[in-house]
């Protein structure tokens, strides 16, 4: 028997229905939910992250959503450090956590105790760099990291500026590559007893799905919701602003481009994002692949396959 504490998980690429699995699972063999999403943790961030609404939770409780202020940074770190928080008092009542959401990172640290901010920052460092990037452009600091650290540089889009100063940061400090670091703490054992799926399609059917879901975004109100966060206080350069689909409406809302460019712009980054995930999780070792395709996209079926899956790890009972 395993003596490790049961731990579930739910990941995908963005579009791939894990929101309608991960609820119809939890209902059948009541689990309570962490989301392990970057966007959905921001309060007044609710369209263009997909929030899920109180209707489609049907009374599962979800935990991580709505619990940051648009200017807080949130990362890898502190999603680690109240998932453990939510993890222990789901424990205290008896039941099993599932996580769910598409940030490969989140669940990797949380899986492993990843312990990438070891050093600490270096407030100082990062706003030098953050100021290089304004000034002189991301693709500036971008090649700043494949000179130091190439095969990072590969991972890691130009565009996400908050990573490719912490590796600049990382090497900084401590004078290694972070991705060697990353190679290392991913080969960590973890402390739970987990069955980590990954709910997949067919990738012309998830480009599709992208597509339909930013347009109901827009007919959602996506521009006014972005709109609204930036007379509350939001910055373009904050952490929580750079979601997709909330960087790329603030150009449009600052007259720089066409609405029809931003939506353009939106449906082209949650591609590639769409993409990198799924570059992420064949990385993963000891991952459980769902192919929709297989299962006719029937989620009864889907999640008949999760719970026979669970009982041959010991983490559900008959």
């Amino acid at each position: 028997m395993n003596s490790k504490p049961p731990l579930i998980i739910l990941s995908g690429p963005t579009a791939t229905g894990k929101t309608d699995l991960s609820v119809l699972f939890a209902l059948q063999h009541d689990l309570e939910i962490i989301s392990a999403d970057s966007a959905q943790v921001y309060r007044g961030m609710n369209i263009g992250s997909a929030k899920i609404t109180e209707e489609e939770k049907k009374g599962i409780p979800h935990h991580l959503i709505d619990v940051c202020d648009i200017k807080e940074d949130y990362s890898a770190f502190r999603f680690k450090e109240m998932a453990e928080e939510a993890i222990a008092d789901i424990y205290k009542r008896g039941k099993i956590p599932l996580v769910v959401g598409g940030t490969g990172f989140y669940i990797q640290a949380l899986l492993k105790g990843v312990n990438f901010d070891d050093e600490g920052p270096d407030e100082k460092y990062r706003s030098m760099l953050q100021s290089l990037a304004d000034e002189k452009g991301i693709s500036y600091i971008h090649e700043m990291l494949k000179e130091i650290d190439p095969e990072s540089a590969v991972k890691i889009p130009e565009g996400n500026v908050k990573r490719v100063i912490r590796a600049l940061e990382y090497h900084h400090l401590t004078g290694k590559k972070i991705s060697e670091h990353n190679e290392e703490e991913s080969k960590r054992a973890s402390k739970y007893n987990s069955a980590y799926f990954v709910l997949m399609d067919d990738r012309d059917l998830m480009y599709e799905r992208i597509d339909k879901r930013v347009d109901k975004m827009m007919d959602a109100g996506l521009e006014r919701e972005v709109r609204s966060l930036l007379e509350n206080g939001a910055d373009p350069s904050m952490v929580s602003m750079q979601a997709i689909g909330y960087k790329e409406m603030i150009p449009y809302i600052k007259g720089e481009y066409s609405l029809e460019e931003a939506v353009y712009q939106i449906k082209l980054r949650t591609r590639h994002f769409a993409k990198r995930q799924v570059t992420w999780y064949k990385r993963e070792p000891d991952v459980i692949y769902i192919n929709r395709g297989e299962f006719n996209n029937d989620n009864e079926k889907m999640s008949e396959f999760m719970y026979r899956e669970c009982l041959k790890r010991g983490i559900l009972n008959e």
